[in-house]
């Protein structure tokens, strides 16, 4: 026990050694023995009385004190018993001694507990638990529950009053149900301090769900010896006959109550209340009764438990429907912060709760009853220090935040939601204060003076009822709000990783998109610049002016800038018929006709670049020499689709005068008859005769369809070129895989320049490895990008048979190039004719002389 001049204050009561009294309660008696239940090692001072064995009993055999059937049977119980600290509880047992006695068994310790009862004639325990259960089983939530199970057992068992006692979050009890008898004062809602059931004692309602008192008058029964010989107390924390606390007495004998029982309230492994029976008389309740109490103890627990999570569970489906809602709606939002602020309305419904309110990135939205916006930051700062990204809530919000007492009126309670682990962000739920008044069952303040045990705390000696007014409060979180709040969390900092991760993905995506336009645009731009190039570096006629070639080349200038205008505007491609009227608008005249029949076919943004050239060049010539050139002149350009879907497109002059078909092929002849079979696969004739020139080209399908409606030039090998130019003396075939045709033919004037004029072109992969199958170029240059193909496959080939090559690109370094070719040098375009006459020498092994 604690020492006597140990200092008093408020936890005394709670080290009081209630589990080791020493001694059990009058209206039975006891005997331990050992593990096997052979032999006796104390025994309760009663046992003379009780069993007509005299004398002192420490050492003798048990089947002396019960006889031989006797042991067997409680040696039997002991075996089936599942747990072993709980008690067995055998009704009628027949002893030694020709008496029949109820009796609990149980081992503890080391040590066998064996208490007796003097047994009754009471109804089966099976039975009268049974027809409690029954009365029960239907209650369909927890009210009704609660409220039959007070009635039930005062009728069942005949106590004076019955009451169900809730703990509290704060550890006080509340009587939320009662049955007693008429004349008895209501302790119904009255509330209980949290020390009138001191610790020690709620943890012993955890491990002995029943626990019976039959006389607070009663004296109590020494056990002997009080100390085994080791010095150690009898833990009698599981026997039902163990005495009680004269603390606990005087309690109970200051209410008035001369006799009482409790029934354990378990839900989830927590003592969540009593079921607390109160007699006015000494009462004595017999083994049987008790055994169909505490089956009906267990049975309540359990239904009272699946109520629980019934409601529990109709709350948060009730609260998931509504974070679904928010969820499908969050779905197409990009800006989280917008929209929880404009639901927040919807967040009100999800709790009992005045207000609801959000701060994120230090912005502050509210609706309903929420503090002034002046304290949001010294709440924000708070909550810092205590959420830790989890749910955290309070009552009484000024006890966590002094200046909070100030606006209690409005703002009392507070819960948080964090919605995230990194940032002070959170949804918060408030409540207004509650002025309530409790009733307490007497003054909750216990008193210092001198009482059975000496100097310390002592229990109170009225419960006349006692008023407390409480103010600054809110009504407290439930454990159902906590779970709503959590599933809120879940909820919305999944919505937050979602969008975070979809702002990650887009801004990922949008990079690659960027760097894939960038790349194509350098495509581009580097192609047009290989074009122009190619015009500009193209020789004049013989005969023609500086001025004349200086116009030609304006002329053609301005198509690829129409054609690049119309690719732009018309989302990759044009119309034939609108490509026609921009390149013969200039040379329309009175003096002749121009007629123009045909489909609308709408040329996809190659073709359209490709036809630009074509027919700039077809119309300047037809002005220049042809049917525009003089009066009278006629000019019909039609197209139609054939059965493939090609376009066929003819041209047709018929001039007044008669026209001499030139005598040398020049560019813009070559670039008509070449470009389309070789950037477009297509086809194309011409025809100088004497009335005018006839022209046909052909289109294929896949090009056309029918409307509804800073550069290096060096290569990439690192270092200076220390490679000469090839010698024009020395014969060199040269394979270039090009599919812009202009580009071709400025490569190939280029390395005719320099004496190189043995050039095999090809303007795919597939083209390109059917030509290697008889083809031996000394070299090979290979253009990366092949419009909708690359030559990868022909630079696998090339490198099988052991043919030096080259790639040329218009992209970054190396962007399209594997990693096995990492070796393999690189050309820029638009090219140079010193770099690739360079490379060339570098591939074929020419070094430079010193």
């Amino acid at each position: 026990m604690m020492p006597l001049d140990e200092k008093v204050d408020l936890t005394n009561c709670d080290r009081e050694p209630i589990h080791i009294p020493g001694s059990i309660q009058p209206h039975g008696c006891l005997i331990v023995c050992d593990n096997a239940m052979r032999t006796v090692l104390r025994y309760s001072e009663n046992c003379e009385a009780f069993l007509g064995i005299a004398g002192d009993l420490t050492g003798r055999q048990t089947e002396e004190i019960f006889g031989n059937t006797a042991v067997h049977d409680l040696r039997n119980a002991l075996t089936v018993t599942a747990n072993s600290n709980r008690a067995a509880l055998l009704p009628n047992v027949r002893m030694g001694n020709g008496r029949a006695y109820d009796v609990a068994i149980h081992r503890y310790k080391s040590v066998t507990i064996i208490e007796l009862e003097t047994a009754t004639d009471e109804a089966q325990p099976l039975h009268t638990a049974q027809l409690m259960i029954d009365r029960i089983r239907e209650a369909d939530n927890v009210d009704s529950l609660i409220s039959r199970t007070s009635r039930l057992i005062k009728a069942m068992l005949g106590y004076d009053r019955v009451m169900i006692y809730r703990f509290e979050q704060d550890g006080a009890g509340k009587v939320i149900s009662e049955a007693k008898q008429p004349a008895l004062e209501s302790f119904l809602g009255q509330y209980f301090p949290a020390s009138d059931i001191p610790q020690q004692a709620r943890a012993l309602y955890l491990k002995n769900t029943l626990r019976i008192i039959s006389n607070t008058e009663g004296e109590t029964v020494p056990v002997i010896p009080r100390l085994d010989a080791s010095g150690e107390h009898l833990d009698l924390s599981y026997a039902h006959l163990r005495s009680v606390s004269p603390i606990h007495l005087e309690y109970l004998r200051n209410m008035g109550v001369s006799a009482s029982m409790s029934i354990s309230i378990i839900v989830e492994g927590e003592l969540w209340g009593l079921i607390a029976c109160h007699h006015y008389s000494p009462r004595i309740l017999p083994m049987p009764v008790r055994i169909a109490a505490e089956m009906f103890g267990e049975f309540f627990s359990l239904h009272l438990q699946a109520l629980k999570q019934q409601k529990k569970l109709m709350t948060a489906q009730d609260a998931h429907a509504a974070l679904d809602r928010f969820l499908r709606l969050a779905t197409h939002q990009t800006n989280i912060e917008e929209l929880l602020a404009d639901n927040l309305h919807d967040f009100k419904t999800l709790m009992p709760c005045d207000g609801v309110g959000l701060l994120m990135n230090d912005n502050w939205y509210s609706v309903g009853s929420t503090p002034p916006d002046t304290a949001i930051p010294h709440i924000g700062r708070l909550l810092h220090s205590v959420a830790e990204g989890k749910v955290w809530a309070t009552h009484a919000l000024f006890n966590h935040l002094p200046e909070a007492e100030e606006y209690s009126g409005v703002t009392a309670g507070l819960m948080a939601v964090s919605l995230s682990q990194v940032k002070n962000d959170y949804l918060l739920f408030f409540r207004k204060e509650l002025i309530q008044t409790l009733n307490w069952g007497g003054n909750p303040e216990k008193s210092y003076q001198t009482g059975p045990m000496g100097d310390r705390l002592t229990p109170r000696k009225s419960f006349a009822i006692w008023k407390e007014t409480v103010h600054k409060q809110a009504q407290p979180w439930t454990d159902e709000d906590r779970q709503i709040a959590e599933a809120a969390r879940v909820a919305l900092v999944e919505v937050a990783f979602r969008h975070s991760e979809l702002m990650a993905d887009e801004r990922a995506q949008a990079e690659v998109r960027q760097r894939m336009l960038n790349e194509e645009l350098n495509h581009r731009v580097k192609n047009v610049l290989a074009i122009i190039k190619s015009l500009v570096g193209n020789p004049t006629q013989e005969g023609r002016t500086l001025q004349e070639y200086v116009t030609a080349l304006k002329g053609r200038i301005q198509a690829l800038s129409f054609a690049h205008d119309q690719v732009v505007r018309g989302e990759g491609g044009g119309m034939l018929k609108d490509l026609l009227e921009a390149e013969l608008s200039p040379h329309r005249s009175p003096e002749t006709v121009i007629a123009l029949d045909g489909p609308a076919v709408v040329l996809d943004s190659r073709a359209f670049s490709v036809m630009a050239l074509v027919l700039h060049e077809l119309a300047t010539n037809a002005a220049k020499y042809g049917a525009l050139a003089h009066a009278g002149g006629e000019l019909s350009v039609s197209w139609r689709l054939n059965e493939r879907r090609d376009v066929v497109l003819d041209w047709q002059e018929k001039a007044r005068t008669r026209i001499t078909p030139p005598a040398k092929t020049g560019f813009g002849t070559a670039l008509i008859s070449r470009s389309v079979p070789y950037d477009l696969g297509g086809k194309s004739r011409i025809d100088y005769l004497p009335h005018g020139l006839e022209a046909q080209i052909l289109i294929p399908a896949r090009h056309a369809s029918v409307s509804v409606v800073e550069t290096t030039n060096d290569t990439q090998i690192g270092g200076k070129v220390d490679f000469a130019s090839y010698s024009p003396e020395e014969k060199l075939n040269v394979f270039l895989v090009e599919d812009q045709m202009l580009i071709a033919m400025d490569v190939e004037y280029m390395l005719e320049q320099h004496g190189i004029t043995d050039i095999e072109t090809a303007t795919s992969s597939a083209m390109a490895l059917e030509k290697l199958k008889t083809a031996k170029p000394d070299v090979a240059i290979l253009d990366i990008n092949l419009g909708t193909d690359t030559s990868i496959p022909v630079a696998y080939e090339l490198l099988r048979r052991e043919i030096p090559f080259m790639f040329a690109t218009g992209y970054a370094d190396g962007i399209m190039v594997p990693g096995e070719l990492a070796h393999v040098p690189v050309i820029r375009k638009p090219y140079d004719e010193d770099s690739l006459l360079s490379s060339i020498g570098k591939l074929v092994g020419k070094k430079v002389e010193a």
